[in-house]
């Protein structure tokens, strides 16, 4: 398809074009000054003053601004009061206390009724007054486990509470991770936007220069149209940078709800831990992922215990008394005692798999560990090489992005070709939005290490 070139060979009067020319050197000199951070005003008024400024408005981005700031321990805090895992953690650790409760003690005992020497051959079959001997029994029997046993059942249940205990603090923990990580990704969103933002103003001037020098008689149609093309493209990569920002808020609200709506507090200091390096050497096991094992191989201690206890005898008392019709009536006491005399088969076979279940668990310990150590060597070197990484972006990266995209527009002004602009200005571009995925992994590496350890204040952990 071709373009009418023509159209835009539009002569102008000469007493516009000149005031139009002495107009350029003033903008370029503002933008320059202004440096990478054009704000919105300028870019507006320069915007303004082109009459060749891009073909459809400018969108506003979406803004939020309901309530206080929302900063990320305010977020972290907020969504372990709403997570409904969380308190579905609360309810297993509930439950693990009442199982404990009733742990260790007597079975219930047994009412025994019934009738002996009952006649049931010849005429008087099945008449209680047949036989002097015949009987109403009526009685209570109870169960008596060793001692040993019900001590071995209540370590065992009061190690089920250390577990969901430890699994409620885990989720609470993991659930602050999840929440301060999709803060840090609006947050990251927002910020991607505001630096796409920055570079409008730089292209409305870009536009304005290319229509002096179409006009004037320097410039082509393709330099102008590519000008306005690359401002269109702006745009787009802004709505796109909107949707990605109310995408992030979207994630925000899973665990804050209307509260995500508020407006971003000033982020962390993602340079400095909020958790010593050595402090997470030094206190691996309280790590939230590893908090479970300790109770785990004290479960498998108990569940050793009362295997073994399987070896005493557990003991039985019944109490009975029976009403006779002709004679007086009787009552009668047993007590009754197991026998594991032939342990082989059974005691000593459970005792061994429980021996060997404890050595599984304390092995896959040593594994959780190693790995959450490795976990954690890894994470340390991420967050710090993209703290390496945030630093050059600010002082070097940024900067000559910048100024390439400056020295070309002044180039572009003073004659020569558009084309190392426009390369310039999407290399900035690209500079900017890898600086903005930079700031999301360095804040999120930071989030991943500073919620791994409970705060003693505020989490309850298993005893």
């Amino acid at each position: 398809m071709c373009v009418p070139l023509l159209r835009w060979r539009v002569p102008a009067p000469r007493f516009l074009l000149v005031p139009l020319f002495a107009l350029l050197p003033a903008l370029t000199v503002q933008a320059a000054d202004t440096g990478t951070r054009l704000n919105l005003d300028t870019g507006a008024a320069i915007a303004k003053a082109a009459a060749a400024g891009p073909s459809r408005a400018q969108a506003a981005p979406i803004t939020h601004n309901d309530g206080p700031p929302l900063s990320l321990e305010a977020a972290a805090k907020l969504a372990v009061s709403r997570a409904p895992r969380v308190r579905a953690g609360r309810f297993q650790v509930e439950a693990a206390r009442q199982d404990a409760v009733r742990a260790g003690r007597l079975p219930d005992p047994r009412l025994v009724g019934g009738i002996n020497n009952l006649t049931v051959t010849g005429p008087q079959a099945f008449d209680a007054a047949a036989d002097m001997m015949t009987m109403r029994q009526i009685g209570v029997s109870q169960d008596i486990p060793s001692h040993a046993e019900r001590e071995a059942q209540k370590q065992v249940a009061q190690a089920g509470v250390q577990v969901a205990s430890a699994d409620e603090v885990n989720l609470r923990l993991s659930t602050q991770r999840a929440a301060a990580s999709a803060w840090v990704a609006l947050w990251a969103a927002q910020q991607e936007r505001q630096l796409l933002t920055e570079l409008r103003g730089q292209y409305a001037l870009a536009v304005t220069l290319s229509k002096a020098r179409l006009s004037g008689g320097t410039g082509t149609a393709a330099a102008a149209l590519a000008t306005r093309a690359n401002a269109e493209q702006l745009e787009n990569r802004l709505d796109a940078a909107d949707a990605d920002v109310e995408g992030a808020r979207a994630t925000l609200q899973r665990w804050l709800g209307p509260a995500a709506d508020r407006p971003l507090g000033r982020h962390p200091d993602f340079s400095t831990l909020r958790v010593p390096l050595a402090r997470l050497d030094a206190e691996v096991d309280r790590l939230g992922p590893l908090l479970r094992w300790g109770p785990l191989e004290n479960k498998a201690d108990a569940a050793v215990a009362l295997a073994r206890a399987g070896k005493h005898p557990n003991w039985s008392v019944s109490l009975m008394y029976g009403q006779r019709i002709r004679l007086p009536d009787m009552l009668g006491i047993e007590v009754g005692v197991s026998l594991p005399l032939f342990p082989g088969n059974r005691q000593d076979r459970n005792i061994s798999a429980r021996v060997a279940n404890r050595a599984a668990v304390r092995a896959q310990r040593e594994e959780a560990i190693r790995a959450e150590r490795v976990a954690i060597a890894q994470g340390i070197a991420t967050w710090q090489g993209l703290d390496r990484q945030i630093t050059r972006y600010r002082t070097k990266v940024l900067p000559l992005a910048a100024d390439r995209s400056r020295a070309a527009l002044a180039s572009y002004r003073g004659g020569d070709s558009l084309q190392p602009w426009l390369d310039a200005r999407d290399a900035e571009i690209a500079t900017r939005v890898a600086y903005a995925n930079a700031l999301e992994a360095w804040g999120k590496a930071w989030v991943a290490l500073a919620y791994l350890l409970p705060d003693q204040n505020t989490v309850e952990l298993p005893q």
